[in-house]
């Protein structure tokens, strides 16, 4: 599964692009992730690029294996003093391929799912490759809660992508197009504005 990297370092090169003019204002903005602005985003996607296994583990264990500390701890280690600051290093990780002990289209997950986070609050759009939306759809689908996926949520519905060939699950219908049903099953709750049908309330 080799081959998710080149796709992952283009959305990586594709972020780098719409954070570069970015007022400070447009930094400081809230994100969909939860209490972080754009810049604490840039900056967990930072930490993310140069996660490796045995520095999950070494992290985790300085959190006291609680996970949001963790990654608050890594969104405060890789926040540069300044938006320019925390470009540039996110500029100087855009090509790595080093990944925690988890299957690499989590890579994809990652960078998609917090791609959206900044540009859907700031009103940026970004046409992303079918396949790095779907590879990140199906990802999350077969992915337990406990490890960040949706496979629990989704279990008593099925999804159906109006803009590809893509249907997964059993049970109530939710329609809509392929990455708001992802942003919705990562818990963005404003995605499921973009979707219908008869199984949506059981995504709420």
């Amino acid at each position: 599964m080799n081959d998710v990297w080149p796709i992952v370092h283009a959305e990586r090169a594709a972020l780098i692009d719409d954070l570069t003019d970015l007022t400070d204002d447009q930094w400081a903005h809230p994100s969909l992730c939860g209490d972080w602005t754009v810049h604490d985003v840039a900056a967990h996607l930072i930490n993310n690029a140069k996660t490796t296994r045995l520095g999950v583990v070494r992290n985790m264990a300085r959190a006291r294996f609680n996970f949001d500390r963790q990654n608050a701890q890594g969104v405060e280690r890789e926040r540069g003093a300044t938006p320019r600051q925390t470009l540039a290093r996110l500029e100087q990780v855009a090509t790595r391929t080093s990944t925690p002990p988890a299957p690499l289209d989590s890579r994809l997950v990652e960078e998609v799912v917090h791609g959206e986070d900044i540009r859907r609050p700031l009103g940026i759009t970004r046409t992303y490759p079918s396949e790095a939306v779907i590879r990140s759809l199906q990802y999350q689908a077969r992915t337990p809660v406990s490890l960040g996926g949706a496979k629990q949520l989704i279990a008593s519905v099925q999804l159906r992508a109006t803009d590809a060939d893509v249907s997964i699950g059993d049970g109530p219908e939710v329609r809509g197009p392929a990455l708001s049903l992802l942003m919705a099953i990562s818990g963005r709750k404003s995605a499921l504005d973009d979707l219908d049908g008869p199984g949506v309330s059981a995504l709420e």
